[in-house]
C-alpha cells in the first residue's frame, strides 16, 4: 500500500507542477486553447494518443470486447493504429492546420461557422459538443474508479472526486500546453505500463502459448458460434460483424471528435506533421493494441467476482481490474498510475474542449456581446468547473456500462461531426443543408437509438451514424444551393499558396 501510495503522490505533484510551469502561456485565448499554435511532433503525437486511449479502453473496452472476441479483439487496437491514427494524420492533419489558421477557428463548431458562413451551425455544434462529451467524461471516470476500487479499496465516490480536482487544477493553470506537456509524460507511463502488466498477466498464465492454448478450449457461448472451441483463439473471433462494428466506431470515430481534431490546430510545422503522424501510430499500436491483446485473456480468469450477484450476468467493467488484481503490489501499483496517466490526459482535453467550445462558440458575441481575452480565459476556466462538476454528478450514479456510455458520445459526435469536417476541407461542393443533414442524421440516431433500441447495441449505433453521415452529406449537398462562390473560392486559397521547400522533401525543380 505504501508503494501505491508513493506512486500516486509523486504522479500528482508532477502533474500540478507542470500546470504552474505552463502558465506562461496562458496570456492569450490562443495560448489557453491552442498552445499559441505552436505545439512540437512529440507533444502533439503524444497529446493524441493520450486523449484517444484511457480508462475507457483499458477497464471498458478491453474487458468487454476481450470478453465477447477473445484474441481477435487485438483488431480493434490496430484498427485504432492504421485509421484512427496513421490515417487521420495523413488525411487530416496537414489539411486541418491550413484551413483553420486560414479561417482564425480555434475549435470545431468555429470551424463549421467560418466554413459555413452561418452561425447558427456553429451555435449548434457547440451545443452538440458540450451535451455529449460528459457522457464520455463520466465512462472515464467509472472506469478508472472500478480500478482504484480494486487497489486501494477507497470508496469510488472519492475516487471520483479525486480524479476531477486534480485535472481540473492542471488544466486550469495551464490550459492546453499543461495538457500537452502532461500527456507526453503521461504516454511515457503508458508505454511501460503496458508491456510490464501483459508480460506479468501472460506469466502467471504459464506463458504466452500456455495461455492460448487453455483459451483455445474455452466452448463459445456468442450465438453464432455456440459451444464452438477454439473460437476465441480463431483469427477474427466467433463474431466477425459486430467485431466490425467496434472497429469502425473506435477507428473512424476519432475523426469527427472534437478533443482528437483540436490537435492538428495547435501543430507547429510540416515537419511536426511527418514525425507526429510516426510517433501517433507506433504510439496507437502499442497502447490499443496492448489492451485489446490482453483483454483478450480474460476469459481464463473467469470467477465469481466478475458476475453481478442480482441476476448472474458478467460485469464487464470488473473482468480487467480482476485479471490485475492477482499481480504483485509493485505492478498494481503501476497499473493504477499507467491508468490514471491515461484517464487524466483524455479528461484534461474533454473539458478543455467542451469549455473552450461553449465560451468561444456560444457566449461569446452571442449572451456575452464584448469579452476581452481575459474575460474569455477566466470564462472558459470558470467553465471547465462546471463541466467537471456535471459529468462527475452523471459519474456517480452511471446508468449503464462503460462501453455503451462511450458508444453513445462517440456516436452522436462523430456522426455529426466527421462527415461535414472531412468534406469540408477537401470539396467545395459541401452545402449548409448538406451540413444540417449531417448534424441531424447523427445526433437523430444515435439519440433516437437510445430510447427506441432499434440497433441493439449503442456501438454499432454509433458506427451506422458515423457511415450514414458521409452517404447523406453528399446527398444533400448535391440537391441543395450552393454558397457563393466567391466565398468558397477565398477559402480554398490557403492550399494555394506557394511555399519554398528543400529537395529533401520534393523533387520538383
Amino acid at each position: 500500500m505504501e508503494i501505491k501510495i508513493i506512486l500516486l503522490i509523486i504522479f500528482f505533484a508532477v502533474m500540478v507542477a507542470v500546470g504552474i510551469y505552463s502558465r506562461r502561456h496562458v496570456t492569450s485565448v490562443d495560448g489557453f486553447v491552442l498552445g499559441g499554435r505552436s505545439v512540437g511532433p512529440w507533444l502533439t503525437a503524444f497529446a493524441y494518443g493520450t486523449s484517444y486511449f484511457s480508462a475507457v479502453v483499458f477497464v471498458g473496452y478491453a474487458g468487454q470486447f476481450g470478453w465477447k472476441y477473445g484474441i481477435a479483439s487485438t483488431w480493434i487496437g490496430i484498427g485504432n493504429a492504421l485509421i484512427g491514427s496513421l490515417l487521420a494524420w495523413v488525411v487530416l492533419g496537414r489539411r486541418t492546420k491550413v484551413m483553420t489558421q486560414h479561417l482564425g477557428s480555434r475549435t470545431m463548431p468555429d470551424f463549421f461557422g467560418e466554413r459555413y458562413k452561418s452561425k447558427s451551425l456553429k451555435i449548434v455544434a457547440s451545443v452538440i459538443v458540450f451535451v455529449f462529451l460528459i457522457p464520455y467524461t463520466a465512462s472515464v471516470y467509472n472506469g478508472l474508479s472500478r480500478l482504484f476500487a480494486m487497489a486501494f479499496n477507497i470508496p469510488y465516490t472519492w475516487c471520483v472526486i479525486t480524479m476531477a480536482a486534480f485535472t481540473a487544477l492542471y488544466v486550469i493553470l495551464g490550459g492546453y500546453m499543461a495538457t500537452a506537456i502532461n500527456d507526453f509524460i503521461q504516454g511515457i507511463i503508458m508505454l511501460i505500463g503496458i508491456a510490464a502488466v501483459i508480460a506479468a498477466v501472460l506469466n502467471g498464465q504459464g506463458g504466452f502459448m500456455n495461455a492460448i492454448s487453455e483459451m483455445a478450449k474455452i466452448p463459445s457461448d456468442i450465438p453464432l458460434t455456440q459451444g464452438q472451441p477454439g473460437a476465441f483463439t480463431s483469427f477474427f473471433g466467433p463474431d466477425p460483424l459486430n467485431l466490425l462494428g467496434v472497429v469502425i466506431l473506435t477507428s473512424l470515430g476519432t475523426w469527427g471528435l472534437p478533443q482528437m481534431i483540436g490537435k492538428f490546430y495547435a501543430i507547429k510545422d510540416e515537419k511536426s506533421i511527418n514525425t507526429g503522424t510516426v510517433i501517433s501510430t507506433i504510439f496507437a499500436i502499442v497502447i490499443s493494441g496492448g489492451c485489446y491483446f490482453l483483454g483478450g485473456f480474460g476469459r481464463l480468469f473467469d470467477s465469481p467476482a466478475i458476475y453481478d450477484d442480482a441476476g448472474g450476468a458478467v460485469v464487464y467493467d470488473s473482468i480487467i481490474p480482476h485479471m490485475l488484481s492477482t499481480l504483485p503490489d509493485l505492478l498494481i501499483g503501476i497499473v493504477v498510475v499507467l491508468v490514471l496517466s491515461a484517464s487524466m490526459s483524455t479528461l484534461s482535453s474533454l473539458v478543455l474542449t467542451s469549455s473552450s467550445t461553449l465560451t468561444l462558440d456560444l457566449l461569446k458575441d452571442n449572451v456575452m456581446k464584448k469579452m476581452s481575452e481575459k474575460k474569455q480565459i477566466v470564462t472558459m476556466q470558470i467553465l471547465i468547473v462546471f463541466f467537471i462538476v456535471v459529468s462527475v454528478v452523471i459519474a456517480l450514479d452511471p446508468t449503464t456500462f462503460i462501453a455503451q456510455l462511450m458508444g453513445i458520445s462517440w456516436g452522436a459526435l462523430a456522426g455529426a461531426f466527421l462527415a461535414p469536417f472531412l468534406y469540408g476541407l477537401y470539396w467545395k461542393g459541401v452545402t449548409k443543408a448538406g451540413v444540417w443533414a449531417g448534424f441531424l442524421s447523427g445526433v437523430g440516431l444515435t439519440v433516437t437509438n437510445m430510447f427506441v433500441g432499434f440497433i441493439k447495441s449503442p456501438i454499432n449505433a454509433g458506427a451506422m451514424a458515423m457511415i450514414a453521415g458521409l452517404v447523406i452529406v453528399p446527398l444533400v449537398s448535391l440537391i441543395t444551393p450552393k454558397l457563393k462562390k466567391a466565398e468558397i473560392e477565398q477559402i480554398f486559397t490557403c492550399y494555394d499558396e506557394k511555399v519554398t521547400i528543400t529537395k529533401k522533401h520534393s523533387l520538383e525543380d
